[in-house]
């Protein structure tokens, strides 16, 4: 069986890991964009473009924790944290914001457009529902909200800002990674996914 070598995976692996990069030099703690970043435009890409579904998951997973170590030790924490308090409600969303840009199966503006929403969405839901979860339990210093509908609410009013900015995230970025590829893959055809 011939088979060819094609650069489609480690072009679309090359830009995963800058979106990773990009994070790492664009951190920033105090900021009024704070959740303005192109990661979850790289899982919905992930989702898009590759066929292997390990690959698919992960890529995004493993640039996403990468890049947060370096963050966590110098940015957030100021020493290596290799995972924090509430990382699987986060890392799960990511997740789930492959399988959105898995279940768009060809690229038009408009399946880019509902997966950008369908992802922040989701991100915004099941994350800030683990933030809850886990800021209504411990010991008194460390509750954040009551363990009741009203302290989701409440978590969930405090995450708007993040929904916000994650969401012209995802539209930014995504107009980017998915602009750029689409350029790239008619202007050379190896990029094109031979089925």
């Amino acid at each position: 069986m011939d088979q060819k070598f094609s650069p489609r995976p480690i072009v679309l692996t090359l830009m995963i890991l800058g979106v990773g990069i990009f994070r790492v030099a664009t951190a920033q703690t105090q900021s009024p964009f704070v959740g303005f970043t192109p990661l979850g435009a790289m899982a919905l890409f992930a989702g898009f473009y590759f066929r292997d579904r390990w690959k698919a998951y992960m890529l995004p997973l493993v640039t996403l924790w990468l890049s947060d170590i370096v963050l966590n030790r110098y940015v957030y924490f100021g020493y290596w944290v290799f995972f924090y308090n509430s990382f699987i409600w986060v890392y799960v969303s990511f997740a789930l914001m492959v399988l959105v840009g898995q279940l768009f199966k060809t690229v038009t503006i408009r399946n880019v457009f509902l997966s950008c929403i369908s992802a922040a969405g989701l991100h915004f839901l099941f994350s800030n529902f683990g933030v809850w979860l886990m800021g209504c339990t411990g010991t008194a210093a460390d509750i954040l909200y009551t363990p009741d509908i009203s302290g989701l609410l409440s978590c969930y009013r405090m995450g708007l800002p993040l929904l916000g900015n994650l969401l012209m995230g995802n539209f930014i970025f995504s107009a980017i990674l998915f602009g750029a590829f689409e350029w790239m893959q008619r202007r050379y055809s190896v990029l094109q996914l031979n089925v």
